[in-house]
């Protein structure tokens, strides 16, 4: 690390062209290439993936998704009116003939005449598309939004909804990355008292979410990644990247006030906290990619989108920073502290502040169990939500109340129920004419079924093999009734119907599907979670030749997991914070936040870890004093930690104001993560534990240290360990 970092600082001209190039490069290719992000939620071996596929190869018309056309007239009149039956059988001719969309079933056909509600005030017409939601450009879904609001009038209500409409809606995050970073300046500002030492750490975040972003767009021509992972990806991206910078600034004028030279004071920062950057960053990178093993295309293509801006801001990190330090020179400390140095020769920051930290660590020290109980108590009561968590999808029920989805949602509640807004397909193959009387049957037993509000068997083409009946829940998408019904047709009716033919019928649609995603996740989660902790117990465990350090890194993010999961559950689903935040109503958490999370959360954890440890341990191999070794470690981390933590809550609260309510899950649940992490479990758990194990902190049998790989988070100058110290209980 200190060749790089020397080579960085002494051709540091050359090195910041090299990155403005590479920006210049990346960002004419890409804006050539341009991106293809395609949003997939299928889920393989599930029923409505089996669903969809044999719609698609058997009845491709039926296929592609719908989106719902309502009006409602005003007062006492009648859909059937002629006036509004005229108007409104114009719109569904335009309709119609626009691009993408494949037919319009209107309730004044044969075929429609279920689609007026019961007063005569309510109708809808079925808009079905040609291809999925995720395949649909927005323009051509666009254009039958705007088609419909033109036939509105004084006395005519009309409103479009469906999933593919809500897509169009979807507020983009728009100033989010500037608020994030304008809030991290401010902090950087007040942490550094620097106007040059606050732009650097910036501008090194900048220019590597910058060319991880663009990277990705390029990426997926060759992969599918969601329209969400740009966005995760800067959210990530701009929360590590600004605070790994500001761990390496923050050694560097440290050195500086203690007298180094720039040079120097540079390159020892980058081979002391420029390594713990790789370590944090490649933690974070695995965390991300481990995603992998759920066997999942759109969370696979989540994870590269993350983990490719983390690796760039890493990248950034360790040579365009060097670089710009290498430019400031003297200039990374304010002209106070220029002015004292050459004065009196100071080192360290400013006293008051360094003593606040330091009369803390003692206060841990001496009531590190009191300490620990109310911490843990905390942490607690902050995980108690987590206890009726539901995993699902948010839909139109859930959008602002202005949005036409939404409305849309609202008035086909009112006027055909709350189950309408998610109806079930029964997707049959029926290769026998005696199948055919078993769907019949079938029709009439899921009649009889409870949580069936409707059913209505489709008319099958001449000739075809495939009957598909729409099944109407008498409970809202969201609603846990509605997934024990999907669960009852699958276990007991459709079985039964099955039973003694060759008919098979697949519970589809897209209630199903999003059911049967969030089913999936839940399953394949204690695998994924087993599999980060395991990695990332690996890791901690060569860096430090410790047992104990990760068995404390696998705990404490289990607990701030726990916590900030309870956070979100209490904020959507629960719904005391959607309002507040512009974000509808309440429903069930998405479901898959959790994998997400806390593969991010893993990482972050494990940066703070590595911080706060790595500097403990050096304490430790200088004087074999667990006490002296935690109270330093505390003491000289604790202040850049909570600044660090600071700008990531900054950042991550903006992007959750940004009127998305997927990354509004993240953002908050990431803030409360990063709050509770920093303040509370680095600043009072982790250091009162340490203390109460005393030397055992440090301890690895000699047999399993031989085994292990080096990973030296520390510098090659610092002295080797020595293993399998005495064990002493007493000893902290």
């Amino acid at each position: 690390m200190s060749a790089l970092a020397r080579w960085c600082y002494r051709h540091r001209l050359v090195v910041v062209l090299l990155w403005l190039g590479a920006l210049a490069l990346i960002g004419v290719t890409s804006n050539v290439m341009g991106s293809a992000y395609k949003d997939t939620f299928s889920v393989p071996g599930t029923e409505s993936t089996e669903a969809v596929d044999l719609l698609r190869t058997s009845l491709p018309a039926q296929s592609g998704d719908s989106a719902t056309l309502v009006w409602q007239t005003a007062g006492s009149g009648d859909v059937r009116d002629g006036a509004v039956r005229g108007r409104m059988t114009a719109t569904m001719e335009r309709i119609a003939g626009l691009p993408s969309v494949a037919s319009v079933t209107s309730p004044y056909s044969a075929a429609g005449k279920r689609q007026v509600s019961g007063d005569g005030r309510i109708a809808y017409a079925q808009v079905t598309f040609t291809r999925l939601s995720n395949e649909l450009p927005k323009a051509d879904v666009q254009h039958v939004v705007d088609t419909a609001k033109s036939a509105r009038t004084a006395g005519l209500r009309v409103e479009v909804g469906g999933g593919t409409i809500s897509r169009v809606e979807e507020t983009p995050p728009g100033s989010s990355e500037l608020v994030g970073v304008a809030a991290a300046a401010i902090v950087l500002f007040v942490a550094f008292g620097s106007l040059f030492a606050m732009l650097v750490p910036i501008l090194t975040a900048v220019a590597g979410v910058g060319t991880g972003l663009m990277t990705v767009g390029m990426l997926t021509h060759t992969m599918t990644i969601g329209e969400v992972g740009p966005i995760l990806g800067a959210l990530i991206g701009l929360g590590v990247g600004i605070d790994y910078a500001l761990f390496i600034v923050t050694r560097h004028r440290a050195g500086l006030k203690s007298g180094m030279p720039v040079e120097d004071s540079v390159v020892r920062a980058i081979d002391t906290s420029g390594r713990a950057v790789l370590f944090a960053g490649g933690t974070v990178v695995i965390a991300l990619l481990g995603l992998f093993v759920l066997g999942m295309g759109f969370l696979d293509g989540l994870a590269v989108a993350s983990a490719t801006t983390v690796v760039a801001t890493v990248l950034a990190a360790v040579t365009l920073l060097p670089a710009l330090l290498g430019l400031l020179g003297m200039r990374s400390l304010s002209r106070r502290e220029r002015r004292r140095l050459a004065g009196t020769a100071a080192a360290g920051g400013p006293a008051g502040k360094a003593g606040v930290w330091q009369r803390w660590a003692r206060m841990v020290e001496r009531r590190p169990g009191m300490l620990s109980a109310v911490a843990v108590v905390l942490v607690g009561v902050l995980s108690v939500p987590v206890l009726s968590l539901r995993l699902g999808s948010s839909d139109a029920g859930n959008n602002p109340a202005s949005t036409t989805s939404r409305q849309a949602y609202d008035l086909l509640a009112d006027g055909f129920g709350p189950g309408f807004n998610g109806p079930l397909e029964l997707v049959a193959r029926t290769p026998a004419p005696a199948d055919r009387q078993a769907l019949g049957r079938l029709v009439s037993a899921v009649a009889r079924t409870k949580g069936v509000a409707g059913v209505a068997a489709m008319p099958m083409p001449p000739g075809s093999a495939v009957g598909v009946v729409q099944v109407i829940p008498t409970t809202s998408p969201q609603s846990k009734q509605t997934s024990d019904l999907i669960g009852r047709l699958r276990h007991d009716v459709v079985p039964a119907a099955e039973k003694g033919t060759t008919l098979r019928v697949y519970v589809g649609g897209q209630t199903a599907m999003f059911d049967d995603f969030a089913d999936v996740l839940a399953g394949k989660l204690p695998l994924f979670l087993g599999v980060i902790i395991t990695l990332g117990f690996i890791l901690l465990l060569a860096a430090f030749r410790s047992l104990l350090v990760p068995v404390i890194a696998a705990v404490m993010n289990v607990l701030a997991a726990g916590a900030s999961f309870g956070v979100v559950v209490a904020f959507f689903q629960w719904g005391w914070g959607v309002s507040p935040l512009g974000l509808g109503s309440s429903g069930p958490v998405e479901s898959f936040l959790p994998v997400i999370m806390l593969s991010i959360l893993f990482g972050l954890s494990m940066d703070y870890q590595v911080f706060l440890v790595s500097r403990m341990h050096e304490e430790w191999l200088r004087s074999r004093d667990n006490r002296r070794a935690v109270n330093v470690g505390q003491a000289e981390t604790g202040r850049v930690i909570t600044a660090a933590a600071t700008i990531m809550i900054a950042v991550f609260a903006a992007f959750a104001a940004g009127g998305q309510r997927v990354i509004a899950e993240f953002g908050i649940g990431l803030a409360a993560a990063v709050a509770l992490d920093a303040f509370i479990l680095r600043t009072v758990l982790v250091p009162a534990a340490m203390h109460l194990l005393g030397r055992a902190n440090w301890w690895v049998p000699r047999w399993l240290d031989r085994r292990l790989p080096h990973l030296s988070v520390e510098p090659a100058d610092d002295p080797p360990p020595v293993h399998e110290p005495r064990l002493e209980p007493s000893a902290r």
